[in-house]
């Protein structure tokens, strides 16, 4: 019987072992994970700070883009208001009205080109087909004839395009 108790006590302390093995193997493996778990977070938590900052330094930068977006434009339009600020001052004292008129023509010309070189272009309005999309009918008229039917007659105010997008509707009237 001492036998059987001391191999059961053998056994006995053999499965205690073994069970503080394991609470020791689980209790590692729990911290592990615990390491684990803690080290993601604290990655996701500054993935989200940098993600907040690149959010923050896109809006100002917008924002700072929107401000001084027509910038370069502007400053080139200045050469043109020293041409008009010229005209004026030559038109005080000018006697020749032919002169001011062909520099005040010049000084359009100029204007015109800046324009375009800008991206804006007028509408076509003269004997076009009316179109809803393009144009605005200020009025209607009685056509003289029946190929005049939905044609423009006359524009009362140019309508520009800015890269195809329209930025002012020609004023026209309609024959109808």
């Amino acid at each position: 019987m001492k036998n059987e108790e001391n191999t059961n006590m053998e056994d006995l302390l053999e499965n205690q072992e073994i069970a503080e093995q394991e609470e020791k193997t689980l209790e590692t493996d729990v911290e592990k994970l615990q390491e684990k778990v803690s080290d993601l977070n604290d990655k996701n938590l500054r993935l989200m700070a940098e993600f907040d900052n690149y959010r923050k330094r896109t809006m100002k930068e917008r924002s700072e883009l929107i401000k001084t977006a027509g910038e370069s434009i502007l400053a080139d339009m200045l050469p043109l208001i020293d041409d008009f600020e010229r005209a004026m001052e030559a038109m005080k004292t000018a006697r020749d009205v032919e002169a001011v008129e062909e520099g005040v023509e010049l000084i359009y010309g100029k204007f015109i080109a800046f324009l375009q070189q800008n991206g804006v272009k007028e509408i076509p309005t003269e004997n076009e087909p009316f179109d809803v999309d393009l144009h605005e009918a200020v009025t209607t008229f009685p056509a003289s004839s029946d190929d005049m039917k939905g044609k423009i007659m006359d524009c009362i105010s140019k309508g520009y395009t800015l890269h195809e997008k329209v930025i002012r509707y020609p004023k026209v009237v309609v024959c109808e």
